[in-house]
């Protein structure tokens, strides 16, 4: 019986000593962060054929006008 009882609170004492209930909560990974989403950039259209495309990337003309590519700007200043 004294074998049984010492067993029983090694068993115990093992138990606790390795976290016991807790340990399922420790083992959950925090949520991956929320993506971040670029601001709207303003859009304007080919003065040429209409495309629409980010202000950035447009190649403006002296006049103010915007075009999605060098030809397009070449053929609008040529005539």
């Amino acid at each position: 019986m004294k074998l049984l009882v010492l067993l029983a609170a090694i068993a115990l004492l093992l138990w606790l000593l390795r976290g016991g209930r807790n340990r399922v909560g420790r083992d959950v990974a925090p949520p991956p962060a929320a993506p971040r989403i670029a601001a709207p950039e303003p859009m304007v259209a080919c003065d040429w054929c209409g495309l629409h495309l980010p202000q950035t990337d447009a190649l403006p003309a002296p006049d103010g006008r915007h075009f999605c590519c060098t030809d397009h700007r070449q053929r609008a200043i040529r005539g």
